[in-house]
């Protein structure tokens, strides 16, 4: 039988027995991913314009500026970064930064607020770019200038990364290779943190989320209103913290948001409320995904998971 490199069984019906600090039952990550500046854009020498997680499309073709897509961009830098942040900061819950380096360095104003607040950064790549479209030798060269250019903006390198959508048959193997990530989150396959053992050394993964997620605004099939929103958000909430309580072990919820989506006022106040609810509730450890990723090394070693 040839190798197969999938896990198709993960942790089965074997859970780990998971005690968050404080004796939590769910870990609650947000996250805000920071693109904006960074997305294919002729300015930048790309082919075309960005046609990913927008309101709506143009039809703008390549070797054109697409004027809207990079106006509705620059809302979320511009409006619907603050607008979240302002949020964070009224419900006092932390926030992870999945930052794409470039985007970063194009705001200073907003490298500033995300340091004053406290909140933790995972590398989201060099630019907003689909990792498996680069050859292996471009690949490793964007990771190190990630991490370079993140050292500058915001004091130390990264610990975390996470690819746009997806990562190439590459990545994992060459964030090892580069030593100095404590995890990635480019996995939607389990809810819980896993060790991958394939690449030489044990590497933590912190899986992400593409349901819990805003992006489903920009997806004819997904959310439609705010309502939908918050009512998916709860939903997710109250199962897991549920689950958690009844099996007697720690669960894990991520909510993805971007601030061109979730930046926008409708969709905003369902986010506060969904927030103000999840506050509501006893057994919650709201975290950092970098707490996460120290807190599963430090109490779920290698073997023993």
């Amino acid at each position: 039988m040839t190798d197969y490199p999938r896990d198709l069984i993960g942790y089965a019906d074997n859970r780990p027995n998971v005690v968050w600090p404080g004796g939590a039952r769910l870990a609650l990550n947000f996250v805000m991913n920071y693109e904006e500046g960074s997305e294919a854009s002729i300015l930048d020498g790309d082919p075309g314009p960005e046609a990913g997680l927008l309101e709506g499309t143009t039809g703008v073709p390549a070797g054109q500026r697409d004027m809207n897509a990079e106006s509705i961009y620059e809302f979320g830098s511009r409006v619907g970064f603050w607008r979240l942040m302002r949020l964070f900061a009224e419900a006092q819950i932390p926030l992870t930064v999945f930052a794409c380096a470039l985007a970063l360095e194009r705001n200073p104003a907003a490298v500033a607020a995300i340091k004053a607040a406290g909140h933790d950064i995972c590398c989201h790549g060099w630019r907003w770019e689909k990792h498996w479209l680069l050859s292996e030798a471009e690949e490793r060269d964007h990771i190190a200038r990630a991490i370079a250019s993140l050292e500058r903006t915001m004091g130390s390198r990264p610990l975390g990364w996470y690819c746009r959508t997806g990562p190439s048959a590459n990545t994992r193997r060459l964030l090892v290779e580069e030593g100095g990530f404590l995890y990635d989150s480019d996995a939607y396959n389990d809810e819980l943190p896993y060790w991958d053992m394939r690449h030489g050394r044990p590497h933590l993964v912190v899986p992400y989320t593409m349901d819990v997620n805003d992006s489903k605004f920009a997806n004819p099939a997904g959310y439609s209103s705010g309502r939908d929103f918050f009512d998916y958000l709860k939903a997710s909430f109250d199962t897991l913290l549920r689950e958690a309580t009844e099996q007697g072990r720690g669960a894990m919820m991520s909510v993805g948001l971007h601030m061109r989506l979730a930046g926008r006022p409708g969709r905003a106040a369902a986010l506060r409320e969904f927030m103000h609810y999840a506050r509501a509730h006893a057994g919650v450890w709201f975290c950092n995904r970098i707490d996460i990723a120290r807190h599963w090394v430090a109490t779920q070693p290698p073997g023993e998971t």
